[in-house]
């Protein structure tokens, strides 16, 4: 057997043998990119990429699957390379760079989900101090409104730390394409909020958004409540008051409570303290400021074995850190999903906005939902 210094001199002399070949393989990619710009050749040709990966992995004897992934790579960064030589993409690149700041003005009403002393509510009033607000019953018809343009920005729950994602809105986000023009993480803390006559040992049951239940599961299960699922955690504080029994009580904000005119009889009842939720901005217009800082793309991929994989390569391969990924199904179709995915970036960057306009020529049903702010309560 060798000693490792041995060994570790021919991997050395090998990678440098690697290097120069994959130099080499590198330009002959850029000459192939020249002759499609020429001829009106598409850059991507599936069948000649799985039959030359096929014959990788036969050659590749009993590395023959790592063989395959390196390829697989290779491959990846080469048609990322004929792209950018192509100009691929040239309408969304066009947008993305032509596309205005976020405007300052605020003369504009704002919709969200629920009703006054909602957390959306909340949200919506520090994104927006001097915006007109409406409130409307669901999340979609805040979408709606939006596409109407009867209002000019929705604001609206994707994730809390606790819970995790809003899939309603995610499925909404993937349905209507809007873009994402803002976003706010804001921390999240829950009272319990009854009667003035009531007192804690007379409640035996807890109304709520079930986003807010899952947040208080503990709380609620130690003290025996019985929990009941709401359209919203403000309307579970109006409905309290409303409905007058003293052995009933809501999760609420604390601003729903004193809204509604409930007494706080327990606080901070959520189960991690540093519980908070992420809010985004809707808009049919795309705007991107100079410090945006976050991207969300939806996409779903091409019937391929490790598509996804090959996917988060070019990211990989440009350094840039994915903060999200969320599948969803497609309605009517069996087990095919679409991905929604978030990452840090700006989009008028030279390697971003050639990335966006690679993979809006590759993946089937890709969108560019926007590159906003994300900024924290």
């Amino acid at each position: 057997m060798r000693d490792l210094p041995e060994i570790r001199k021919d991997i050395d002399r090998i990678d440098n043998e690697l290097i120069a070949l994959f130099r080499e393989r590198m330009d002959c990619a850029k000459e192939v990119g020249n002759y499609k710009k020429a001829n009106n050749i598409p850059v991507l040709n599936r069948q000649r990429e799985e039959e030359i990966l096929d014959n990788v992995q036969q050659k590749g004897g009993e590395y023959g699957s790592y063989a395959r992934l390196l390829f697989s790579n290779i491959m990846e960064l080469s048609r990322a390379l004929q792209h950018n030589i192509i100009c691929s993409g040239k309408e969304l690149r066009n947008s993305i760079l032509n596309a205005p700041p976020f405007p300052k003005s605020q003369s504009f009403t704002v919709a969200y989900q629920g009703i006054k002393g909602a957390n959306s509510h909340e949200a919506a009033l520090k994104l927006f101090p001097d915006a007109e607000m409406k409130h409307y019953k669901t999340f979609e018809d805040v979408f709606e409104a939006v596409n109407s343009g009867e209002i000019t920005f929705g604001v609206l729950p994707v994730e809390n730390s606790t819970a995790g994602s809003v899939s309603a809105v995610y499925d909404l986000i993937l349905r209507y394409r809007f873009y994402i023009v803002g976003a706010l993480d804001m921390p999240i803390d829950y009272c319990l909020a009854g009667l003035r006559q009531s007192e804690l040992e007379d409640i035996d049951t807890v109304w709520s958004h079930p986003q807010a239940l899952s947040q208080c599961a503990n709380y609620t299960e130690a003290h025996g409540f019985d929990p009941v699922p709401c359209a919203n955690t403000a309307v579970a504080a109006r409905d309290t008051a409303r409905e007058k029994r003293l052995n009933v009580a809501a999760i609420c904000p604390y601003k729903a409570a004193e809204e509604y005119g409930l007494k706080i009889m327990d606080d901070h009842l959520q189960d991690n303290p540093y519980n908070s939720t992420r809010f985004i901005v809707i808009s049919k217009q795309l705007y991107i400021s100079g410090d945006a800082n976050k991207i969300s793309l939806c996409f779903s991929l091409p019937h391929v074995t490790g598509s996804l994989y090959s996917l988060l390569c070019r990211f990989n391969s440009l350094g840039l850190n994915l903060t999200k990924i969320e599948s969803r199904p497609i309605a009517a179709k069996d087990f095919e999903y679409l991905f929604y995915l978030d990452f840090s970036g700006n989009a008028q960057s030279e390697d971003v906005v050639d990335l966006l306009s690679q993979l809006s020529e590759e993946m089937p049903e890709f969108s560019f939902l926007g590159n906003y702010s994300e900024t924290k309560a």
